[in-house]
C-alpha cells in the first residue's frame, strides 16, 4: 500500500469488521453498543480512519475482545494471504481506478467472504504459475482490457495531436518528415538526437532506440527505416506533449517498473499514430475502399500507401478510428510472427473490441489454425515480398464469421522472421451494410478454428495436432448425458 499508516488503518478495519461479523451484528448494532456513529464506524472498517485509544477500548469492550486483538497487525488464518498484498504495491501498481474500482470496495469484498476470496486468489496464482502468466503478461492483459473498454479510441489525445500540429505548422500526412519532428524535439524539448551503431554491442543490434533521460539524449539505430525513425520521433514528442514522466527508455520494450510506464507508453504510441496518420482522411479513404464491389488486395495495399510505408502502423491505426465515425466496433487486431527455420506461429500483439472468444492468443503451446489468412500468408511469403490477402473466416464452433484482411512482410529487426498483421471485422447486419465487397467472388469463405487442439473441423488438410481438448470436452459431455439417462431411468 502507499504507506505504513494506510496498512495499519486497513488491517484495523478488517479486524474490526471480522469481530463484528462474528457476533452477527450490523454496523447499526455496533453503533448502539459503543455510542459511536454508524458513519464513523463505516469509515474505520473501510480503512479511512484509525480510532483514538479511548475509542479502541470502547470497541474492544463492546465486542468482548482484547485491545491487542484489534490493534495487532497480525492477521488470522483466513486473511493471511492478504497480508503480503496489503504490504506490497499491489493497490498502487494495479490501476483499479481505470475500471471504476475503489480500493476500499475491494477490501470490503475481501473481508465479507475471506475464505472464498482467498481460495479464488490462490486459484488465480496457481493458474498464473501453470500458464507462465508473469507480471508482464498480466499488466499487458490489463492494458488490453482498458483499451477495449474505450473501443481503443481516445478523442482527447486526437485533439491534442491536432492542436500540436496547428501550433507547429505541421501537415499530418505521409510527407511529414523526420527532420521536422527532430527539429521540434531539439528546439522545443531540448533533445540531443544521434544515430548509433548498436551492432557493436552485440545483443543490442535489434534495439531500435535508447533514451538517456539524464542527458535528454535519444540514440537511434542506424538500421532504422524512414517510417520507423519518424514513428519513434513522433512517440518522443507524445511523451512530452502529454507530459508523461514515467516511461520506458528503450524501444522495443525490454523492461518496465510499473503499470504506469506501460499505460504511458501506450498513450505516447497512440499520439504518434494519430500524428502520422490523419483520422479524417483515413476515414474517408477507408470508407471509399469498403464501398468497392470487389475485393482486390492491390487496392488495400494502395490504401496503406496513401498514408505510410508501414502496414503495421496502418493496421493498428484502423483499430483507433473505425469505431468512431464509421461505427465499426466489432473487430480484432493480431500481429503474428514466424521465426526463421521454424513452423511455430506466435501471436505478439492482440486487441479485441468485439468481446468474442475467438481468436485469442494462448500460452499453452497449442497450434494456431493454419487456415487463418494471416498464417497462410506467413507460410507463402517469399523473400523481400509484401503479401496482402483476405478471406471470410467462419468460426464453425462459435457460429461467427469475420472479414479478415492480412498483410505479411519480413521483419527488418530480427533474424529473418516474418510478421503478419491482420484486422478482423465481425460480420453482422451493421457491418455487412458498410462493406460492399463482402459478396465478392474473389473473397473466399473458409471454416476455421482457433487452435488445432480445440477445433472440430473434420479431415482438415493442415491440422497440426489432434483435437485433444475438444475430445476431452466431448467425453465429459457424454459422461454427463449418460449419468442423466441413468437418473431418469431410475426415477
Amino acid at each position: 500500500m502507499n504507506s505504513d499508516s494506510d496498512f495499519i488503518k486497513t488491517v484495523f478495519g478488517l479486524k474490526l469488521k471480522q469481530q463484528r461479523q462474528k457476533k452477527n451484528w450490523s454496523l447499526q448494532d455496533l453503533a448502539v453498543k459503543t455510542g459511536l456513529s454508524k458513519s464513523y464506524l463505516n469509515e474505520i472498517e473501510n480503512g479511512k480512519k484509525y480510532p483514538k485509544h479511548d475509542k479502541i477500548i470502547q470497541l474492544s469492550e463492546a465486542l468482548n475482545c482484547t485491545f491487542d486483538d484489534l490493534v495487532s497487525t497480525k492477521l488470522d488464518k483466513s486473511l493471511t494471504p492478504f497480508n503480503e498484498i496489503l504490504q506490497s504495491d499491489f493497490f498502487k501498481e494495479i490501476p483499479l481506478d481505470l475500471f471504476g474500482i475503489n480500493k476500499n470496495n475491494l477490501i470490503s469484498i475481501i473481508s465479507d467472504a475471506p475464505k472464498k476470496v482467498t481460495a479464488f486468489i490462490n486459484a488465480l496464482i496457481e493458474i498464473s504459475q501453470n500458464y507462465n502468466l508473469g507480471k508482464e503478461r498480466f499488466y499487458f492483459a490489463v492494458l488490453r482490457s482498458f483499451q477495449e473498454l474505450y473501443d481503443n479510441y481516445f478523442p482527447e489525445i486526437e485533439e491534442k495531436v491536432l492542436l500540436f500540429a496547428r501550433e507547429n505548422g505541421l501537415q499530418i500526412d505521409k510527407n511529414l518528415q523526420a527532420d521536422a519532428l527532430e527539429n521540434i524535439l531539439n528546439e522545443k524539448f531540448n533533445y540531443q538526437i544521434q544515430s548509433a551503431n548498436f551492432e557493436q554491442y552485440g545483443i543490442l543490434d535489434n534495439l531500435r532506440s535508447l533514451f538517456i533521460p539524464e542527458k535528454k539524449l535519444l540514440l537511434l539505430n542506424v538500421k532504422l527505416e524512414k517510417d520507423q525513425k519518424t514513428f519513434i520521433l513522433a512517440k518522443e514528442i507524445g511523451f512530452n506533449v502529454l507530459e508523461l514522466k514515467s516511461r520506458p527508455n528503450t524501444y522495443s520494450w525490454l523492461d518496465f517498473g510499473s503499470f504506469e510506464e506501460i499505460l504511458n507508453n501506450f498513450h505516447a504510441s497512440y499520439f504518434a499514430g494519430a500524428l502520422l496518420i490523419p483520422k479524417q482522411k483515413t476515414i474517408e479513404k477507408t470508407s471509399e475502399f469498403f464501398l468497392q464491389n470487389e475485393w482486390n488486395p492491390q487496392h488495400f495495399e494502395n490504401l496503406i500507401e496513401n498514408f505510410t510505408n508501414s502496414p503495421e502502423t496502418f493496421y493498428y491505426r484502423l483499430t483507433n478510428i473505425l469505431s468512431s465515425e464509421p461505427g465499426i466496433k466489432d473487430l480484432f487486431y493480431l500481429c503474428l510472427v514466424k521465426k526463421k527455420n521454424s513452423d511455430k506461429i506466435q501471436i505478439l500483439k492482440e486487441l479485441h473490441l468485439n468481446h468474442q472468444q475467438a481468436p485469442h492468443a494462448n500460452a499453452t503451446n497449442e497450434h494456431y489454425c493454419r487456415r487463418w489468412i494471416a498464417v497462410k500468408n506467413l507460410h507463402h511469403l517469399k523473400e523481400n515480398e509484401t503479401l496482402t490477402d483476405a478471406q471470410i473466416s467462419h468460426y464453425k464452433d462459435q457460429g461467427i464469421s469475420y472479414l479478415v484482411i492480412s498483410t505479411s512482410q519480413k521483419n527488418p529487426f530480427s533474424d529473418g522472421s516474418n510478421r503478419s498483421y491482420c484486422l478482423g471485422i465481425l460480420l453482422n447486419s451493421q457491418t455487412i451494410k458498410k462493406i460492399n465487397f463482402i459478396k465478392s467472388p474473389t473473397l473466399k469463405t473458409i471454416n476455421v478454428g482457433v487452435t488445432c487442439e480445440s477445433c472440430s473441423i473434420a479431415d482438415c488438410e493442415v491440422r497440426q495436432s489432434p483435437p485433444i481438448r475438444l475430445e476431452k470436452e466431448y467425453f465429459n459431455s457424454g459422461m454427463k448425458n449418460a449419468i442423466e439417462k441413468i437418473r431418469k431411468d431410475l426415477l
